[in-house]
């Protein structure tokens, strides 16, 4: 039996630990037991503490010395930038998509809307957030654009561990949801632009409403908040 290379089995625990995250398995700023994660998954910590290296650099995970492996937590502020990039790549992604439309890509979206319905009626989030990315990718393979589907690829992993309360704007979403089905059937780019550019900045002043809210409970917050960012985008 041929064996797998150490490179190999590095990528498996790599993909596994993505899911893993992907599936919400660790909350933000929770600890991650590399022991028992090698345990777990039946392999050395090697390969497992290769696979952590990789989620750092991605911004995933932070290993703090004498302390541990721990998931990232993402702030508000964090979160609105990474949709307001979102907004830009994915309304680039649904105009070109029109253009490379498949009835098997329009079924698979169209069965997604509908298990989405139930999901949003059972108020299952974890769900949710699973067919919505499902939902998203077949937009970004339709671009047919291997750099941008990178791009959004890598801004999905950094989106993930986003701790905020989505069920508000649920019933909102799914109404985008059916909108872009519906521009992707007639094949209209610029209005695949336009529902998308919406869709994202639903979630963006869901986070802002959230901002404002945390800042009435501590007040001062805010101002913290705008100085940091100011700061950091003076560094060169």
């Amino acid at each position: 039996m041929a064996k797998i290379s150490k490179k190999v089995l590095s990528s498996k625990v790599y993909e596994i630990l993505r899911e893993m995250i992907a599936e919400h398995r660790f909350k933000p700023g929770a600890r991650i037991n590399v022991e028992g994660l090698s345990k777990e998954l039946g392999v050395s910590r090697t390969p497992v503490w290769e696979a952590v290296r990789r989620l750092e650099l991605q911004g995933l995970v932070e290993n703090i010395p004498y302390r541990g492996v721990f998931m990232v937590e993402m702030t508000l502020q964090r979160a609105l930038e990474l949709y307001q990039v979102r907004e830009v790549l994915e309304s680039l992604a649904g105009r070109l998509a029109a253009q490379h439309v498949s009835d098997k890509a329009l079924e698979k979206m169209a069965k997604g809307l509908e298990v989405q319905m139930d999901i949003i009626e059972r108020g299952d989030l974890l769900g949710y957030s699973q067919y919505d990315f499902d939902f998203h990718s077949v937009i970004h393979k339709l671009s047919h654009n291997a750099v941008l589907q990178e791009m959004l690829e890598t801004l999905k992993a950094k989106m993930q561990p986003i701790n905020m309360d989505v069920k508000p704007i649920l019933p909102r979403l799914y109404e985008d949801h059916t909108e872009i089905l519906e521009a992707l059937k007639s094949r209209d780019s610029d209005q695949m632009e336009k529902v998308l550019c919406r869709h994202n900045r639903v979630v963006q002043n869901q986070i802002k409403k959230e901002m404002e809210t945390f800042g009435k409970k501590f007040p001062g917050f805010a101002d913290r908040n705008s100085a940091k960012v100011e700061n950091e985008a003076q560094e060169p």
